[in-house]
């Protein structure tokens, strides 16, 4: 998770281009707890919006909190359950460790709350999601540059407009070497 990375001065959430917003949600408020050393910007609720892309969420705080925004790869998240409680709001609760270089060191227990409603659409379309990132996939509704389990990125075609024959096919044309001739 980092702290502060993904919002603009007007309050918006920042992306990457290779990324495209799956799901949005207003009205979330978002607590955290058992965190060793709780720096200022987690104390307290949160209010803002909740973003997904197909490799990470997206916290976009409404007013002037010390946490302007966070994000959570999947990778970094688990034990997520959505939670429905008799009184109250709907909400996703799980863990989540922190980034290497993303602003705060360890790991959180984190609630989200969907007061205008949405947390099981939410919830349900998250977990479909990061399992299909783990898997190397790229989710539905995805578009952009989709990323591969190595880390890397694959590039969509460029289209052809009848001047320049298509891209070859991609990998290793040729046969491996016969063994013991490395």
């Amino acid at each position: 998770m980092a702290l502060n990375r993904n919002h603009s001065e007007g309050g918006g959430v920042i992306v990457n281009n290779s990324e495209s917003v799956l799901m949005t949600y207003d009205h979330i408020e978002v607590t955290f707890h058992d965190m060793e050393h709780m720096p200022d910007a987690f104390k307290g609720t949160k209010k803002g919006s909740v973003f997904m892309t197909p490799y990470r969420i997206i916290f976009v705080s409404k007013g002037k909190d010390p946490m302007q925004s966070f994000m959570m790869p999947f990778y970094l998240m688990k034990d997520c359950e959505i939670k429905q409680p008799v009184f109250g709001a709907n909400y996703i609760k799980g863990v989540v460790k922190a980034e290497a270089g993303g602003g705060w060191e360890g790991s959180a227990t984190f609630k989200m709350a969907f007061s205008a409603g949405g947390a099981i659409e939410f919830g349900q379309r998250m977990l479909q999601v990061a399992s299909q990132a783990s898997r190397g996939e790229v989710p539905n509704g995805a578009y952009g540059y989709s990323y591969m389990p190595n880390g890397g990125y694959t590039f969509p075609p460029l289209a052809t407009n009848g001047m320049y024959s298509p891209a070859p096919p991609s990998g290793y044309p040729y046969p491996p070497p016969p063994p013991g001739e490395l």
